[in-house]
C-alpha cells in the first residue's frame, strides 16, 4: 500500500509562492504518473497537474505558466512550485499517485495524499 504525505502548504499574500511536497512511501515499479488535485472552499476537487516518465508534464489551465510540478525518485517525492498565487489558488491541495498493475490481478491503483492547506489573501 502506498502512502503519500503532503507537505509545504500555509498561507501567502497574493503574488507569493509556496512549494509543496508529497513524499511517497515506496517507490512503486508500477507508478505511471503523479498529480496535484486541488478543492477550492464548496467546490469539486480539480485536477491542477501531472508528471508521468513517458511525456512533458501538464497543467490545469488555470495554473498553466504560474505553477510548475517536478520530481526526485531518489527521494520518492514529487513537488509543485507555486508561483503568482492568487486568492482563487486557495484551497486543500492534493498529492495522486495512479499505478498500473502488470500481469495477472493487474490494473489501475490511485493512491490520495491528506491534503495540505493553502491560504492565498488578497
Amino acid at each position: 500500500q502506498v502512502q503519500l504525505v503532503e507537505s509545504g502548504g500555509g498561507s501567502v499574500q497574493a503574488g507569493g509562492s509556496l512549494k509543496l511536497s508529497c513524499r511517497a512511501s515506496t517507490n512503486s515499479l508500477s507508478r505511471y504518473s503523479m498529480n496535484w488535485y486541488r478543492q477550492a472552499p464548496g467546490k469539486k476537487r480539480e485536477w491542477t497537474a501531472t508528471i508521468t516518465n513517458d511525456g512533458p508534464a501538464k497543467y490545469a489551465d488555470a495554473v498553466k505558466g504560474r505553477f510548475h510540478i517536478s520530481r526526485d525518485d531518489s527521494k520518492n517525492t514529487v513537488y509543485l512550485q507555486m508561483n503568482g498565487l492568487k486568492p482563487e489558488d486557495t484551497g486543500v491541495y492534493y498529492c495522486n499517485e495512479m499505478d498500473l498493475e502488470r500481469g495477472l490481478g493487474g490494473g489501475w491503483r490511485e493512491y490520495w495524499g491528506q491534503g495540505t492547506q493553502i491560504t492565498v489573501a488578497s
